[in-house]
């Protein structure tokens, strides 16, 4: 039916918003690769140079819970440009950066572009796509977002080796200004905006709780868990979550709708969407460091051997999506998350003795798998809300998203870090070790996250 088609206005603005959330992650999983390079150059510790992806991911982590305020308050185009100028200027700035701040503060910027565009990508996509095509749009915006960890360890390695650091940000600058140029033409308002009063006070408890949680799991590595790095930064982490949660339920006008989670459907969506997501960075930061301590290859190979799962788990994205608008949720997130856990099992039980062929096979299942569930859980999680919170349940996936991520990436190298201090053993078997410690725990998690949509499924059944 013709009203059923999505017009290619939308797909422009989608594209557009998600042309910078691809670029905000390839930054930051290509900076990854030179962090041995920025310690030589500028003369910092690896604790320091650290701070390149955990201050992008806390700028953006804080800002995400803020969406729902901001597309109440301003025009979708008015976020757009901000979003877009901000990341511009963050990219010049750490490309012509001659001190360590310099680059940080250029990161910092970035941060916060991208902090803004993801949930208004998503935000496009929920508000002027027919719901009958929502799922493969959806799978659509997260293929832009989930091939950025393809691209950039091999795109940072290969400019690292060939050329020079700051050329990573050099490139993309074409990109943002296409991305501009096409929001500008494509990008139009279809709800009405409000003046609202900004809770400063509930910001305030956003910034401690994401401040606490991602400094806390950052120094598990490198600190026991009764420091007050890690546990003092956790406890502070949970009391601005507690504050926040208690003022964003009786405020009359909330940074965000906390009701949404008392939606049980929606509850256990997001549980198993935070869960697939620790896997998903967890393995990012495991694989790359098994190929190069214990298997023996180099950065540029290790990032060429997970490239072609990464790139095909994104192309299933938009193809999850239309099993879902076809056949509905429970096929295409049940049989994606179940071969993740197969996959993930599979490793977990070879781990003494994983070749590079090995690794990229059970990648692409793996990332098959990601491809057709993790779109999906978003998008049915999003359905079960009524139309006035579906911002607020993006503005809380997105923030989830950030926060597994950082916590996926900081518990797995905390396992692996424990394992190789140990006394007995060389580098790599003791590696090896860790690696099978930290897949095991993956698995663990993975399989909460097929129970969680088990329930969830069972929830919208009886709803329904």
């Amino acid at each position: 039916m013709e009203k059923e088609k999505i017009e290619p206005r939308v797909v422009g603005a989608v594209l557009a918003t998600g042309l910078m959330s691809l670029s905000g992650v390839i930054v930051e999983t290509a900076m990854n690769i030179t962090f041995p390079t920025l310690m030589k150059q500028f003369g910092v510790t690896t604790g320091t140079v650290q701070w390149m992806t955990t201050l992008y991911l806390l700028i953006v982590a804080c800002i995400v819970p803020i969406s729902s305020y901001l597309k109440r308050r301003f025009r979708l185009k008015q976020l757009f440009v901000v979003a877009n100028l901000l990341f511009i200027a963050g990219l010049l700035i750490d490309a012509c950066a001659v001190t360590f701040p310099m680059l940080l503060v250029g990161r910092a910027i970035q941060g916060f572009g991208t902090g803004i565009a993801l949930p208004l990508m998503f935000n496009i996509i929920l508000e002027q796509v027919p719901l009958s095509r929502i799922g493969m749009m959806t799978g659509v915006g997260t293929l832009v977002t989930a091939i950025g960890p393809a691209i950039g360890p091999t795109y940072g390695g290969l400019l690292v080796t060939h050329l020079n650091w700051r050329y990573i940000f050099w490139i993309l600058l074409p990109f943002l200004v296409v991305s501009f140029f096409v929001g500008l033409k494509t990008i139009r308002q279809v709800s009405e905006t409000a003046p609202e009063r900004f809770d400063f006070l509930s910001m305030l408890g956003v910034i401690v709780t994401f401040s606490g949680l991602i400094f806390g799991f950052s120094s598990l590595s490198t600190q026991s868990f009764l420091s007050w790095q890690v546990g003092g930064s956790l406890l502070l982490g949970i009391v601005g979550f507690v504050y926040f949660a208690h003022r964003s339920w009786h405020s009359a006008q909330p940074l965000i709708q906390l009701k949404a989670v008392a939606n049980p459907a929606f509850a256990w969506h997001l549980l198993a969407f935070f869960l697939i997501q620790i896997t998903a960075l967890g393995l990012s930061f495991v694989l790359p460091n098994y190929l190069q301590l214990v298997d023996h290859q180099s950065a540029f190979i290790a990032g060429l051997v997970v490239l072609p799962g990464a790139v095909i788990g994104a192309i299933f994205a938009p193809v999850g999506g239309h099993l879902l608008d076809r056949f509905g949720a429970k096929r295409p997130i049940l049989l994606g998350l179940g071969l993740v856990v197969v996959t993930l099992g599979c490793m977990t039980l070879f781990a003494q003795n994983l070749s590079a062929w090995a690794i990229l096979g059970l990648y692409v299942g793996y990332m098959v798998g990601i491809g057709s569930g993790f779109g999906n859980i978003m998008t049915d999680g999003l359905k079960q809300l009524s139309a006035d919170l579906k911002a607020d349940g993006n503005a809380l996936m997105n923030a989830m998203q950030q926060f597994a991520g950082a916590m996926g990436t900081a518990i797995c190298a905390a396992i692996i870090a424990a394992s190789q201090a140990g006394a007995v053993g060389s580098t790599a078997s003791k590696t090896d070790s860790g690696t099978q410690w930290a897949l095991l725990l993956l698995v663990v998690v993975s399989l909460m996250s097929w129970l969680a949509m088990v329930v969830a499924l069972h929830v919208n059944r009886v709803k329904s």
